[in-house]
């Protein structure tokens, strides 16, 4: 009776203690680019899965790819999740609205994604299926259950990459219409968590090359993404938060086919700091996008620069532990500020 009674107690005092919190999952996403491969091989011990761009599929739902033996082994050796994404190449939209719509491309499509993932011994894929027509809603939502379904019976799992919105009001202007239309408001946030394991809202690229310049990811964008995305019906534990370790340069350009324009460009973080000494300027921190920025005059002509380094993307990470989500997933190995890794967080593996 003795011991029993100890037993309960000592049960009831490790219950009594606080749970430890859980590590956040970090997802890296990478490229076949050297410097994204070279990234991982050193950063390995700090990411719980890496997602290599590795994989498009075709019209018909035939894939092809493949991932570097070198992040494959590293991945296997430092027990790292391996995730390769498939995409729609070019994010062409009549490309992956023929497999949602064609019963024998979509029958081909969910046997050879459940054929990749077994048969290289994944952990799992994840969908970027991008330039989605709001029309193929319904369809898509259906498609990640049957993937999700096959994919589950070998022991895979399947995610999601996902273009953010922080509403269901399509804009006040055309632009905002079109990219609602055909990015933004294809994706049942609700449907697709509760078939697949998780999913990772990209919240980086609140600007684009078809609007004016302005930061990579503002904290307060990726705040209301967050609430909007929870009402939902998200679970927290199925959300990663998508992070940016590239900046945004934006310059004046021409090209004979869409004339003058405003052209945002993705840059390493060593290459944004060789424009902004070139330039002869120092960004200045804003605290409201949490954020640094700089601008300087080329020839009359204004340039702005949008700086993602180790203090913004730091700046971010209370977002995960402040509405409990999953972890987040960092768009792309290589660009990233070096000192990212000496402020990391120790990670879910």
């Amino acid at each position: 009776m003795r011991r029993i009674t100890l037993a309960l107690l000592l049960a009831g005092v490790a219950a009594a203690r606080p749970a430890a919190a859980q590590a956040p999952e970090a997802l890296w996403y990478s490229t076949d680019a050297e410097a994204s491969v070279q990234s991982f091989l050193a950063n390995a011990d700090r990411i719980s899965i890496v997602a290599p761009q590795s994989f498009s599929m075709d019209s018909v739902g035939i894939i092809w790819g493949r991932v570097d033996a070198r992040v494959l082994a590293t991945a296997r050796a430092k027990g790292v999740k391996v995730v390769p994404l498939i995409v729609n190449p070019g994010f062409d939209q009549g490309i992956f609205h023929h497999v949602l719509n064609n019963a024998d491309a979509r029958r081909r499509a969910v046997r050879n994604i459940t054929a990749l993932c077994r048969d290289n011994r994944f952990d799992g894929i994840q969908f970027d299926f991008e330039n989605i027509s709001i029309l193929d809603r319904d369809a898509f939502t259906a498609f990640s259950r049957e993937v999700a379904d096959s994919l589950h019976r070998v022991k895979c799992t399947l995610s999601a990459a996902v273009v953010p919105r922080s509403s269901d009001y399509p804009g006040p202007t055309s632009y905002h219409k079109w990219i609602f239309d055909n990015w933004r408001a294809a994706y049942d946030y609700k449907a697709l968590s509760d078939a697949m394991d998780f999913i990772s809202v990209m919240t980086y690229s609140q600007h684009t090359r078809r609007t004016p310049p302005g930061p990579v990811a503002s904290y307060e964008w990726m705040e209301r993404v967050i609430k909007y995305v929870l009402a939902q019906g998200v679970p927290a534990s199925k959300l990663s938060l998508g992070l940016a370790s590239y900046s945004e340069y934006w310059y004046p350009t021409y090209d004979a086919a869409g004339g003058p324009r405003s052209s945002g460009t993705g840059l390493a973080y060593s290459a944004a700091m060789g424009i902004l000494t070139e330039n002869g300027v120092t960004p200045t921190w804003d605290d409201r996008t949490k954020e640094a920025f700089a601008f300087w005059e080329n020839d009359g002509i204004n340039e702005f620069l949008f700086l993602e380094d180790a203090r913004s993307f730091t700046a971010r990470l209370p977002l995960i532990s402040q509405y409990k989500l999953r972890g987040y997933s960092v768009w792309v190995l290589g660009q990233e500020d070096p000192k990212v890794w000496t402020t990391l967080p120790a990670v879910a593996k």
